[in-house]
């Protein structure tokens, strides 16, 4: 039996030796490393990357939630489950984004840790569940929203809800049960979890651009001055011309980033 190779890290060392301990008794798990510092476990997983990360989402410098971003950028074939101490809707909306498969509080119970991580080993997305709370489903509205006016911006590269999907959004958002949102769009439950994971992985992938946007933005004046080979000093303002040209730079990166998250 091919065994799911699983990194730990958490700031409290009791915590994480319990979920060891927990884990070493299943043979279909194999815990490969530990750590107690998110940098030192983002090392550690880069040089030997397990199928199965479980960070503290809140703790350390940069937090669980960074570190997450940071490997799904660059390792995007590694799952993330975050465990979160105070559960919340901003940090489990923050989860959401960061790429993480999985959102767990500290008060899960082993069954339902090991559950979780067979689920994601398997390519699920269990966090697309937190999608079905009205709070989380408006938070994901509105930052379609934001993110379109941001698409305008660079030729329509960022993904858009669908029709249907944001029907379904606004019903869960309006606190519509389950069972009446599949009567009132003719579909099963099933494709309204199914319409959910999609929405997920857009969401994820519009954060990740949006922040590849903003740092090109907020360091404009000092790219442009450096790529230019001659002329005016450091520049003190920029050219439309300039602006244009650096816009026609991102897009192009930003094309090519999307293609490897594809």
């Amino acid at each position: 039996m091919e065994k799911v190779r699983i990194f730990l890290a958490d700031w409290q060392v009791l915590f994480r030796e319990g979920i060891h301990f927990t884990l070493s008794g299943e043979e279909d798990f194999e815990v490969i490393g530990e750590a107690t510092d998110n940098e030192e476990a983002l090392n550690l997983i880069e040089k030997n990357p397990p199928e199965v990360a479980i960070f503290n989402a809140n703790r350390g410098k940069p937090s669980g939630i960074d570190i997450t971003r940071r490997i799904k950028q660059n390792l995007p074939s590694v799952v993330i489950i975050l465990i979160i101490d105070n559960y919340n809707d901003e940090q489990l909306f923050s989860a959401i984004k960061s790429g993480a498969s999985a959102c767990l509080s500290k008060e899960m119970s082993p069954d339902e840790l090991m559950d979780t991580i067979r689920k994601v080993a398997q390519g699920e997305y269990p966090i697309s569940g937190a999608l079905l709370k009205p709070e989380i489903a408006s938070r994901v509205i509105d930052e379609f929203e934001a993110s379109s006016l941001i698409s305008e911006e660079v030729d329509n590269l960022l993904s858009r809800l669908l029709p249907a999907e944001a029907e379904i959004l606004h019903h869960i958002a309006g606190e519509t049960p389950v069972e009446e949102i599949t009567k009132a769009l003719g579909i099963s439950e099933q494709a309204i979890r199914h319409h959910l994971d999609l929405i997920l992985t857009k969401l994820v992938a519009n954060d990740h651009s949006r922040e590849v946007i903003e740092a090109a933005q907020s360091n404009l004046p000092s790219i442009i001055s450096k790529a230019k080979r001659g002329g005016r000093p450091a520049a003190e303002y920029i050219t439309k011309d300039e602006f244009t040209e650096f816009k026609q730079t991102v897009t192009e990166r930003l094309k090519s980033f999307l293609g490897e998250l594809g």
